[in-house]
């Protein structure tokens, strides 16, 4: 492969973002926010960005009202939500209107999410 997929991750939780970028940093060009505002400013300033996953619980805006606003300037993105938490009746009402494509649970499975972004970019 010659370009990394470029793949932005929010979560609010510091532990997350450096387990996230430790674990996938080698296959993809990893980017990363600490909190939805961070993210939408960080798809302005990377148009090359093709995958986001977005951690679910966040202070002041969860990640589906982030990707609902993210997905409003950059509806060209593949969007992933990531939880701690079993799948709510939000997650499936986002997942039957394609507003996201899958979710992950946490702990993270690295293949389960690698192979998510190679199936859709």
């Amino acid at each position: 492969m010659s370009e990394k997929i470029k793949v932005l991750y929010v979560d609010d939780e510091h532990l997350n973002v450096l387990l996230f970028e430790m674990n996938f940093s080698k296959k993809f060009d990893v980017v990363t926010g600490q909190d939805a505002f961070a993210g939408l400013d960080l798809l302005d300033k990377n148009p090359d960005i093709k995958v986001v996953i977005s951690d679910m619980r966040m202070p002041e805006m969860n990640g589906l009202q982030f990707i609902d606003k993210a997905r409003e300037k950059f509806s060209d993105k593949k969007y992933f939500i990531l939880t701690g938490f079993d799948i709510t009746p939000e997650i499936r009402e986002a997942l039957e209107k394609k507003i996201i494509l899958k979710y992950f649970m946490k702990p993270f499975n690295m293949k389960e999410i690698e192979g998510a972004i190679y199936e859709v970019v």
